[in-house]
């Protein structure tokens, strides 16, 4: 539609909103959620339309703006306002008709949404974070290796900082956290503040320009970003069914293992080319060599190495499968390999939980019926065909497939109705892993999270209750491990329990003949020496 509005309108009215002069230039791309929603009501108070149509005018406008939004709309005395929201603050101060759908019949009350929940009791939980009919399950998390205690930190982020391309001052800087799976926090601040930002580098959408970011190589985590739909945006032609099943189709999780962050760049390829020197037993003349090799690639499995440093196995270039061995993490890190590392990491925790739970069509079924969507919506209907919050169902549910151990929300409350507000609130009051969320939702954040990462200006301050915070930190972990799975046949297969690996004979043997050939060189050596890699060649 052409409304014919000048350009210097536009701008005026983006700065009567709260827009600065350098926001009007940047693309919206740039923009955090809360400032693109302020910018789609800018857009249609240019209209001056004689009938507003709202959809979910608050989703992730903090309090400020909230407030700011329900003063604009009790001004418009000339304009005919029509909202869909599942803000209980917004129904209640703007509203002064209530119009209900149910059993396929609209019919309309005067008053605000108090005066509607007087008239129709069944209606309180509006104005409540609880479900008395809708039930969301989540996967338990699993065994990992070594884990005994809830608040060892599986995930942490030491002095990051990073500023956006043209940015003159960094979004956030000097960020330290760390999450475990005793957390239960909630990430705030105004719009704007960096929030979204942080937890992307957290997850390693983004790279830090300054500090580490670190997660522990065994440990799954279900994301939820702030615009989730762009998690499906290019499967609306398939069922919500179908959509699991194909991103599990391999065990792997195709979209954790295809972010753009995972993809090598110029130089790191080239810095991957690096020969590295490597001992071997001639196993014919029983005599150690050391020869440079080039890695042509990592197979995709691993192994606890001495001292508990992770090895991977490597394809050496020119050189045939057989002799394929170990080497070290610290030392692949230092030749470029650290997110085929990542990748690699990725790929060995799907294959845990393939065995566990293959992806198929009832399997998956129940999972979504877990979190709230119907078997109908999510085997028979296409996902374009889903309304906002079944479509938050289905991302949801995609995340927590794989049975993780943490789970970062970005927004979750957006596009869901209060029982199922209620429902993910119990569940997640359940769950034995680690939580963060990013809400403006004051009500979900302070019944659910004891402890607080406050963001503002770039910095970040943590709170919280210290006492549950020392006693949640000290408790012991109580995940099993698996003793029975599912086929994909549907037969109950028991599990045996896996013997810690060990070197073989063979390469023990191999082993301390490399031992005592550095001994006649007068190199060190010692018992925790995690410099030998290689099998015999």
């Amino acid at each position: 539609m052409k409304c014919n509005i000048k350009r210097e309108d536009v701008r005026a009215m983006m700065l009567n909103v709260g827009f600065t002069e350098r926001m009007c230039d940047n693309a919206v791309s740039t923009l955090s959620g809360g400032w693109r929603m302020k910018l789609a009501l800018a857009r249609a108070m240019l209209q001056r339309a004689d009938i507003l149509l709202l959809d979910e005018p608050t989703n992730h406008l903090d309090v400020k703006n909230v407030a700011w939004v329900k003063e604009y709309l009790k001004s418009l005395t000339n304009v005919t306002s029509v909202m869909v929201s599942h803000d209980s603050g917004l129904l209640n101060d703007v509203c002064t008709h209530i119009m209900q759908i149910k059993d396929l019949k609209l019919s309309i009350h005067k008053g605000n949404l108090a005066h509607f929940v007087e008239k129709h009791p069944e209606a309180k939980s509006f104005f409540e974070l609880k479900s008395s009919k809708l039930k969301f399950k989540f996967p338990q998390p699993g065994f990992i290796e070594g884990v005994k205690s809830k608040g060892r930190p599986l995930m942490k982020m030491d002095d990051v900082a990073f500023t956006y391309p043209g940015n003159d001052t960094p979004t956030i800087s000097e960020i330290t956290v760390r999450v475990s799976l005793s957390s239960r926090v909630a990430c705030v601040g105004v719009n704007g503040a960096g929030k979204s930002t942080m937890i992307k580098l957290l997850m390693s959408e983004l790279e830090p320009q300054v500090g580490t970011v670190w997660k522990h190589p065994n440990v799954k985590v279900a994301y939820v970003a702030q615009h989730a739909f762009h998690h499906i945006e290019q499967h609306l032609g398939k069922t919500p069914n179908e959509y699991i099943r194909w991103r599990y189709e391999f065990g792997d999780d195709k979209e954790a293992i295809g972010k753009d962050t995972l993809k090598a760049t110029e130089e790191e390829e080239k810095l991957m080319k690096t020969p590295v020197q490597v001992d071997y037993v001639d196993e014919k003349s029983g005599e150690t060599k050391r020869e440079k090799r080039v890695i042509e690639m990592l197979t995709g499995y691993r192994k606890e190495g001495r001292g508990k440093m992770m090895e991977y196995e490597c394809k050496w270039q020119n050189k045939s499968l057989d002799l394929n061995s170990y080497f070290p993490a610290d030392k692949l890190e230092k030749i470029g390999f650290t997110k085929w590392m990542k990748i690699v990491d990725e790929k060995v925790a799907a294959r845990q939980h393939a065995a566990n739970r293959p992806a198929t069509k009832d399997n998956v079924e129940k999972h979504l019926e877990d979190v709230g969507l119907d078997k109908e919506f999510g085997t028979h209907y296409r996902m374009s065909a889903l309304s906002g919050g079944q479509k938050v169902k289905v991302v949801l549910a995609g995340a927590m497939w794989q049975q993780p151990h943490l789970v970062v929300l970005d927004e979750p409350t957006n596009y869901l109705d209060r029982e199922s507000l209620g429902a993910l609130a119990d569940a997640i009051r359940s769950f034995e892993g680690g939580v963060v969320i990013i809400s403006h939702n004051n009500q979900f954040c302070s019944e659910l999270c004891p402890e607080t990462w406050v963001l503002e200006h770039g910095k970040l301050d943590c709170k919280g209750d210290p006492e549950w915070m020392a006693h949640a930190a000290a408790e012991k972990t109580t995940f099993k491990k698996v003793e029975e799975l599912v086929d994909a046949f549907g037969n109950t297969v028991k599990v045996k329990e896996q013997k810690k690996e060990k070197y073989s004979r063979k390469e023990l043997k191999a082993k301390e003949k490399l031992r005592k050939a550095r001994i006649a060189r007068g190199e060190a050596v010692s018992d925790d020496d995690e410099e030998w890699p290689a099998e015999s060649a």
